[in-house]
C-alpha cells in the first residue's frame, strides 16, 4: 500500500491531536483539514503549519487520494460525518463518543457493514495509555489468571471557563456515560474478552454545576458478564489541586493475581505517568511503563492495507458504545423516577 493519505474534519474537542499524531507517528500523512470555525481552524493551523485548510467539505470528500477522515467534531455529529465518509468509500477515526444515540448507533453499524470500510473509534485511555496496553499484554500472558473483576476509573478535570456551550448541552455532547464511560466499557470488554456484557445498574447526576442543568458531572455503570463482573465510575470533579487532568485508574482482579493502573500520577509517589503494580503469587511488583509501545496506529494502518481487524475488533469498537448508550439510557430514566 502507497502511504495513507488522511484529513481532519471537525475540531471541536482538542482530542483531535491525539487522533492525528497517533496516525502521523504510524506513518500516515496529514493532507488536509476541514473546520468552519476560524478559532478552532487558526490553532490547527499553527500546529500543522503545512497542512492546507480546505474550505469545502466535499473537496475532502470527493478525493480518491484521502482513505481516511479522523474527527472530533461536536459529539452529536460524528456519526453524521462518518456516515458520509464510509459512503464516500473513506475509512473512519473517530474521538469518542462515536455517537450520542442508539439510532446513530443503528445507522453507523449499517453503513459500516454495507460499505466494508473500517469505522474505528480512538479509546484513548486505552490505546494511547502504555499502562493500559502493559495491562493488556500481562492478562494476555495469564499473568493474573482469569479475570473476575475489574473497576475502571476516569475522573476529569471541568475546566469549565475553558469549555465550549455545546459541552454543556446534552442532545449534544451525549450524556456523561457516554462522553466518559465508553472508555471504561472498551476497556471491560477488552480484559475479560466478552462479546457483550448486561448492565446490572447505571446512575448520573449533577452535583457541583446547578446552573448547568444539562451537564452530568458524575456517573456509574455496574455491569457483568457470564464470569466477570465491572464497576465503573467516572467525574468531572478532578480538583484543581490535582497536578494532571484526572486521576484515571484501573483495578484488575484475576484468580491469581492483581494488576493495579495508575494512568496519569501516582499520588504522592513515584514521579510521571504509566505506572503498574502486578501482584501475584511472587509478591508486589511496580513496572514503570513509560517506554511501552502505543500499538493502536501501527494496527490501524496495517488493517487499512490488508482490511483486517488488529488493532480493535470492528464489533468491539460499536459494543463499547452500545453499553455505553443503554447505560446512559438506563441512569437517565432512573434518574426522572427519583
Amino acid at each position: 500500500m502507497t502511504e495513507l493519505r488522511f484529513a481532519a474534519v471537525g475540531l471541536n474537542h482538542n482530542h483531535i491531536y491525539g487522533q492525528v499524531n497517533c496516525l502521523i507517528r504510524a506513518g500516515a500523512r496529514l493532507v488536509g483539514f476541514h473546520e468552519p470555525d476560524e478559532a478552532l481552524a487558526a490553532e490547527f493551523a499553527g500546529v500543522y503549519k503545512d497542512v492546507p485548510r480546505i474550505a469545502a467539505l466535499a473537496q475532502i470528500l470527493e478525493d480518491e487520494g484521502i482513505g481516511l477522515i479522523t474527527s472530533a467534531a461536536v459529539s452529536a455529529e460524528r456519526a453524521e460525518l462518518a456516515i458520509r465518509a464510509m459512503q464516500h468509500g473513506k475509512d473512519v477515526l473517530t474521538d469518542k463518543p462515536g455517537m450520542t444515540s442508539l439510532d446513530q448507533l443503528a445507522k453507523v453499524r449499517r453503513i459500516q457493514a454495507e460499505t466494508g470500510r473500517i469505522y474505528s473509534i480512538l479509546y484513548s485511555e486505552h490505546f494511547e495509555s502504555p499502562a493500559t496496553v502493559k495491562a493488556g499484554e500481562l492478562v494476555a500472558a495469564g499473568a493474573i489468571g482469569d479475570v473476575v473483576h475489574l473497576v475502571g476509573l476516569g475522573p476529569h478535570r471541568l475546566r469549565r471557563e475553558t469549555r465550549p456551550d455545546w459541552f454543556f448541552r446534552r442532545s449534544d455532547y451525549g450524556g456523561i456515560l457516554v462522553d466518559i464511560a465508553s472508555h471504561q466499557c472498551e476497556q471491560f470488554l477488552f480484559f475479560t474478552g466478552a462479546s457483550d456484557a448486561t448492565i446490572l445498574s447505571a446512575s448520573v447526576d449533577n452535583r457541583s454545576v446547578p446552573d448547568r442543568p444539562e451537564l452530568q458531572d458524575t456517573g456509574d455503570i455496574h455491569l457483568s458478564t457470564a464470569s466477570a463482573t465491572g464497576t465503573i465510575h467516572v467525574n468531572w470533579l478532578t480538583p484543581d489541586g490535582m497536578p494532571t487532568w484526572g486521576d484515571g485508574r484501573l483495578f484488575i482482579v484475576g484468580t491469581t493475581g492483581t494488576i493495579e493502573v495508575r494512568k496519569t500520577v501516582d499520588l504522592a509517589g513515584r514521579g510521571g505517568a504509566n505506572h503498574l503494580f502486578l501482584a501475584d503469587r511472587n509478591g508486589v511488583e511496580h513496572i514503570d511503563c513509560s517506554g511501552v509501545e502505543l500499538p493502536f496506529g501501527r494496527q490501524l494502518l496495517a488493517d487499512i492495507r490488508d482490511r483486517t481487524e488488529t488493532a480493535m475488533p470492528q464489533e468491539r469498537c460499536f459494543k463499547a458504545m452500545e453499553l455505553a448508550l443503554r447505560a446512559q439510557a438506563i441512569a437517565e430514566q432512573n434518574r426522572e423516577k427519583n
